[in-house]
């Protein structure tokens, strides 16, 4: 097989690669889009005291062996942003969204917009919450030092 021949079938083996991605991508962003319409259904409002929080594996987590169960086995691995609140007399555990789960204050009272055990939106009782500071990664730290020496 001369070397044209050995890149054509590279090429079409990834052309077949690509199509399926596309298509297995636009059914997933419908699952993902009806998952969402259900939970901005059943969402409400409820005033909590928050605990603890913490990134854990879902074994680890303290959540209901029946949510665990339904979790797909390559999630299973990963941490899930988990809270520990009182709600009302309850003591439960919940699950946060990523983006929201640094917004969450410790050992304060807030408001958060809750979709079954599903924490979607945070909002402070008595004021804004504070917003927490990121990191500066190495690079950034760098560069600042040698753009304060100049």
């Amino acid at each position: 097989m001369s070397f044209l021949n050995v890149l054509l079938i590279i090429l079409v083996i990834l052309v077949i690669a690509l199509v399926v991605l596309y298509f297995v991508g636009r059914k997933m962003q419908k699952k993902q889009a009806v998952q969402q319409e259900q939970m901005e259904a059943a969402k409400q409002t409820v005033s909590m005291l928050i605990i603890d929080k913490k990134r854990l594996p879902i074994k680890e987590s303290g959540l209901p062996q029946m949510v665990i169960d339904q979790t797909p086995k390559l999630m299973r691995r990963s941490k899930l942003p988990i809270v520990k609140a009182k709600v009302g007399p309850r003591i439960m555990t919940l699950v946060s969204d990523a983006a929201v789960f640094d917004l969450i204050p410790v050992k304060k009272e807030v408001k958060a917009v809750v979709s079954g055990i599903y924490i979607m939106e945070v909002r402070g009782v008595r004021g804004p919450l504070e917003t927490v500071q990121k990191k500066k990664g190495f690079w950034a730290k760098t560069k600042e030092k040698f753009s304060r020496q100049k």
